[in-house]
């Protein structure tokens, strides 16, 4: 059985794949995070996972402590979204997907209400109090169709025409399949986002091919679908047909969400702000946020 999850690491566990199968995994430790690099390098790859082909990234820092805003995890996060970051653009545009009057979903509208936006910063006044390489950036929570009516890729379009970034990050709640990764992993990934697949609400997709820009996806799993959870916890595959059916429709969530979303927001904030201005010391970035 296949569970639904939006986690590229969940998906090559459950493929269960070979060598030679156009998929690469590459781990590696960095200080207290564990972070898994996995390569879609071919169509067959992609069919297998499930995935579009790129580069994704999982950092499993443990969240289950307060974190210092200088705290390792987030240098592990930071460093690994600089990597993602295409080299010599100018102006990102960071979008936090998701409702926010919904506690799981509330992470991509949270992290944006803290992202430094500097766009409205003029070159001569940035040079004037010492930050002469400021990027601009700007943010948007652009909520979700059942509160606008709009999709958020057609809304993103429209502040693109605007503002015209270089490169759009967004930031958006996952699904797991294991208990064990909700709050405490990071996927980045180069291939954008179709917001809501994975609790089987598909939108419209966000990527460089929707938008004409390089799009880096960041998301938190924070919810696992009932049906998950009963093999996660018990190991058996065998249920029943109508009560499997009815626990793929249900989405459980833990009942520390909301401590839960507000680290995590609060790292992958910090994260994004000291990616994109990767020359301001950390102490003049906390100054400003």
């Amino acid at each position: 059985m296949i569970f639904g999850t939006d986690l590229a690491i969940e998906r090559r566990e459950i493929t269960n794949s070979g060598k030679n199968d156009g998929v690469t995994v590459k781990k590696r430790r960095v200080k207290s995070a564990s972070v898994t690099e996995i390569e879609i390098t071919t169509d067959a790859g992609a069919e297998k996972l499930g995935k579009p082909v790129g580069t994704y990234v999982t950092v499993e820092p443990p969240f289950s402590s307060e974190f210092d805003d200088a705290d390792s995890r987030m240098f592990a996060v930071r460093d690994e979204i600089k990597k993602l970051l295409p080299k010599n653009i100018s102006g990102v545009l960071v979008v936090g997907l998701g409702n926010s009057d919904i506690t799981p979903d509330a992470l991509g509208p949270k992290t944006a209400k803290d992202i430094f936006s500097t766009r409205h910063i003029t070159k001569s006044l940035a040079e004037e109090v010492g930050l002469p390489s400021l990027r601009p950036v700007s943010s948007a929570s652009p909520g979700v169709l059942g509160q606008t009516g709009i999709e958020s890729a057609e809304m993103i379009r429209g502040i693109m025409n605007e503002t015209s970034p270089d490169a759009v990050i967004t930031v958006d709640a996952l699904s797991a399949r294991s208990i064990k990764r909700l709050g405490c992993t990071v996927q980045m990934t180069n291939t954008g986002i179709v917001p809501g697949s994975g609790v089987g609400n598909h939108r419209a997709e966000i990527s460089r091919k929707t938008l004409g820009v390089p799009v880096i996806a960041i998301g938190v799993p924070t919810v696992v679908d009932a049906a998950a959870l009963v093999y996660d916890i018990t190991g058996n595959e065998n249920i029943p047909q109508p009560e499997r059916e009815r626990a793929e429709k249900m989405m459980v969530t833990p009942r520390e969400i909301d401590v839960m979303i507000s680290r995590a927001s609060r790292l992958l904030a910090l994260a994004i702000n000291s990616a994109l201005q990767p020359d301001m010391d950390m102490k003049t970035l906390l100054s400003l946020v």
